[in-house]
């Protein structure tokens, strides 16, 4: 019987943890390393925000990447993708087309222009705050509401 009840429960152990992966929010859809990523490909589809460090071991970059994991659900909603960069030798497109010194911190709107640029890191409040009063997010809320 105990050998049964051991098969059973090795059995059920990895729907149990594909369950939890399930409830969680899919961070690494919203949080990912540039690569070669390309501004374009988030035209009119999403709200790049930037994070820039010259290396991994940044403690601006690590408290950047705090902040934003703690606001996923509010970042999510405003249609936000988080690309990362920690490699100047890299010399990725993004690089080259944002030119960031050091740590930065860029947002960039649905229609491709840069709204904001920091050498700090910002809260999820106030780059909320940024991206609701661009003209694209106020429509987006307008429509939503269904006033346009």
């Amino acid at each position: 019987m105990k050998r049964l009840f051991a098969l059973v429960f090795l059995v059920f152990l990895p729907v149990s943890g594909w369950a939890a992966d399930a409830a969680q929010p899919a961070e690494h859809d919203l949080i990912r390393p540039a690569g070669d990523s390309d501004l374009n490909e988030f035209l009119w589809i999403k709200r790049p925000i930037v994070v820039f460090a010259d290396t991994d071991a940044d403690p601006r970059f690590h408290q950047q990447i705090e902040m934003l994991r703690e606001g996923l659900a509010m970042l999510e909603e405003r249609d936000v993708v988080v690309l990362t960069d920690t490699d100047p030798a890299a010399r990725t497109p993004l690089r080259q087309q944002l030119r960031p010194r050091g740590f930065a911190l860029v947002v960039i709107d649905k229609d491709g222009g840069v709204k904001l640029r920091k050498p700090t890191p910002w809260s999820v409040r106030e780059l909320t705050r940024t991206i609701d009063k661009m003209p694209t997010r106020e429509q987006e809320v307008r429509e939503r509401r269904g006033l346009d």
